[in-house]
């Protein structure tokens, strides 16, 4: 990564890879350096920093961090989400030497943008009082090679949002393993012929089968010996795959586009009863879906193994400091106190509905306190959430080009959908198409 080793350089370009890492972190610290007199600076005025992010609140935490701090200023500019342009904007940015001092980006992208030298290494920026709050899996999900280069504001633990009063109704039980959700999805059309338990998406669905996989045990990436090794059809994974494609083969599930129209449509009169996803996802559904009121509840995503419980996450954004900043400290202050401050939370929930679960654990209650559960019919939805974050498996690696990859497994999806191919295809084809991108990089790639 950018200032230290990364992983899977080619031999070939070794030696001026170390120079130029050497010149990166000379920089790195030139620039901390001259950037650290933050009171010399506020000499002449409070220091000035600029901030993008498409989340929502995010102009209020802006709000409340100004009206609060006289030192350090922020001008916030909103930008699209990732995948309408946020990314490709950054980028740009990050090229011609003018991205902001603090920008968000997702979990699944960081590794990409770290390897563009994007973000700062904030190794020894982001204070010891700040990294023992935040849970450690999210912490893991930045820190590659043992630095870290982003702080994670939320991360979403997978959870089962279910129609409560279906369910109830058709006696069918709330599966707490992948074996009884396929009982309870045959039992659930049987009961009423035009309902399903969920969906299989066809667009933004490589993602979800992350999540699938990584819960299940398999590692899409990972890096030995300078190289990176991949590995999207690993023993794990062709469960899951096999899995979902017995639940399309059999019409136990939707098969539609995420997010879309349509699967809305769904959702709101019944025809589909539950929806996997991140923790997010439950004030996604209160403002989306306003009539499911009373009718919605949550449960723990199903286990493969009851016994040994595993969650994976689905969505969560983080901050990173990026290395055209000259003024790394201050961002730091600002990032801290986003992350940590109950007063950051309370100014972006503010805004409208939000169930993000927060990196760090001790801002559930102000998190609990602050969202009007009547919804999910008064259920403690943050408590679940809190105990199922703590499940997540740490094991898992987003790998560099994850866009380039969720969108080549998305097309193989839309072709499984139309049955012209299968789940597993889908995933095999979107690793070969993958791997040149990766070769591009300069990187030293292989498969397991």
């Amino acid at each position: 990564m950018p200032g230290h080793r990364r992983p899977g350089r080619a031999a070939t370009g070794r030696r001026a890879t170390a120079v130029t890492t050497a010149l990166l972190t000379l920089l790195a610290l030139l620039l901390t350096g001259c950037s650290g007199g933050g009171a010399n600076i506020a000499k002449n005025g409070p220091v000035r920093l600029t901030f993008w992010s498409a989340l929502r609140g995010s102009q209020e935490v802006v709000d409340e961090f100004n009206r609060t701090h006289t030192d350090v200023k922020v001008d916030y500019a909103q930008v699209p989400s990732g995948e309408q342009g946020g990314w490709a904007k950054l980028s740009n940015a990050a090229r011609a030497g003018n991205a902001p001092d603090v920008a968000t980006i997702e979990y699944p992208q960081l590794p990409g943008f770290t390897i563009d030298g994007v973000p700062r290494d904030i190794s020894e920026l982001l204070p010891g009082s700040v990294r023992r709050k935040i849970l450690p899996q999210a912490l893991d999900l930045t820190t590659f090679d043992g630095r870290t280069y982003a702080v994670p504001v939320d991360i979403e633990p997978m959870v089962f949002l279910y129609r409560k009063d279906i369910f109830t109704k058709n006696r069918i039980p709330v599966p707490k393993t992948w074996a009884e959700f396929e009982r309870s999805a045959r039992k659930l059309k049987k009961a009423e012929p035009r309902s399903r338990i969920a969906s299989l998406f066809t667009t933004g669905g490589t993602l979800y089968l992350a999540a699938y996989a990584w819960q299940a045990g398999g590692q899409w990436y990972d890096t030995s010996a300078d190289t990176w090794r991949v590995s999207m059809d690993d023993a794990p994974t062709r469960k899951v795959a096999r899995y979902w494609q017995g639940l399309k083969d059999d019409d136990l599930v939707r098969v539609e586009p995420g997010s879309s129209q349509q699967w809305r449509a769904h959702l709101r009169s019944g025809e589909t009863a539950g929806y996997l996803a991140g923790a997010w996802a439950a004030g996604s559904m209160m403002a989306s879906t306003p009539d499911g009121k009373g009718k919605w509840a949550i449960a723990p995503v199903p286990q493969w193994d009851a016994a040994k419980p595993k969650v994976s996450t689905q969505g969560g954004s983080t901050f990173m400091v990026t290395k055209d900043s000259d003024h790394p400290e201050e961002a730091m202050e600002f990032i801290s106190w986003m992350v940590t401050s109950p007063d950051a939370l309370r100014a972006k929930l503010s805004s409208g509905v939000s169930s993000a679960f927060p990196s760090v654990p001790a801002l559930v209650p102000v998190a609990r306190k602050e969202m009007d559960t009547s919804y999910f019919s008064g259920q403690d939805i943050f408590g679940l959430f809190d105990e199922q974050a703590k499940l997540i498996d740490p094991s898992w690696k987003w790998g560099p080009r994850m866009v380039s990859t969720t969108t080549s497994g998305d097309d193989g999806l839309a072709k499984a959908g139309a049955g012209s191919g299968s789940v597993l295809e889908a995933l095999r084809d979107a690793q070969s198409r993958t791997m040149p991108d990766l070769k591009s990089l300069g990187l030293s790639v292989t498969t397991r």
